[in-house]
């Protein structure tokens, strides 16, 4: 199962799922989808809608229902900490097993999370946590991080890239190239060449 996350929200998660359902299922592999926790919820508009819409296009006889695909729902576009107005219990153990039941279905299970790493889920828990949750249960997993491409990108890749390393979370990262891309070769590049020696960009998985 593989774990898209990102350095903040609409950096491009959905897009990396849209992305590698498309390649997965050119090789011939059934791809599930999985939303743990969504907020900013309105009427058929969620991500978890996108990727429904996408996966009956591309195989109408094996796609989960919205009830597989998502577990906690919430209308107002913020931190689950606060759209989570009704204080619902965030039962982690749910969460691990209904993506082991989708693994059982599936070859692959992309999970998205929500917002950045430090997104707080409740006061006392954040999306590295239910990263770290995650990685400890299931033995076959990989953390995605989603890098945006804009004027101040670098700062927000390498601290999402140390929070990574300190949580000990086995990931890879990718470039969304897909804001400001002349700028991003002028002024961002030139660093993660020296610094990285190679990047992998979203748009070349």
């Amino acid at each position: 199962m593989i774990f898209i996350t990102a350095t903040n929200t609409n950096i491009g998660k959905t897009k990396a799922c849209e992305i590698l359902i498309k390649k997965y299922f050119k090789l011939g592999l059934n791809v599930a989808y999985f939303k743990p926790i969504e907020t900013g919820i309105k009427h058929d508009s969620s991500d978890t809608n996108k990727i429904l819409n996408l996966l009956n296009q591309l195989n109408k006889n094996n796609t989960p229902t919205i009830d597989m695909m998502s577990h906690y729902r919430f209308s107002l576009p913020a931190a689950p900490v606060v759209a989570n107005s009704l204080n619902i219990d965030i039962d982690i153990n749910c969460l691990l097993q209904k993506t082991a039941n989708l693994l059982k279905l599936y070859d692959v299970v992309l999970v998205e999370g929500a917002g950045g790493l430090k997104t707080p889920i409740t006061q006392k828990l954040f999306m590295i946590d239910l990263i770290k949750y995650f990685q400890d249960y299931f033995e076959d997993f990989e953390a995605l991080l989603v890098a945006p491409s804009y004027l101040g990108c670098i700062n927000d890749t390498l601290l999402s890239l140390d929070c990574l390393k300190n949580y000990n979370i086995k990931h890879n990262w990718v470039v969304n190239l897909h804001q400001n891309k002349k700028q991003f070769e002028k002024i961002t590049k030139p660093f993660y060449d020296d610094y990285f020696k190679y990047i992998n960009y979203l748009q070349d998985i």
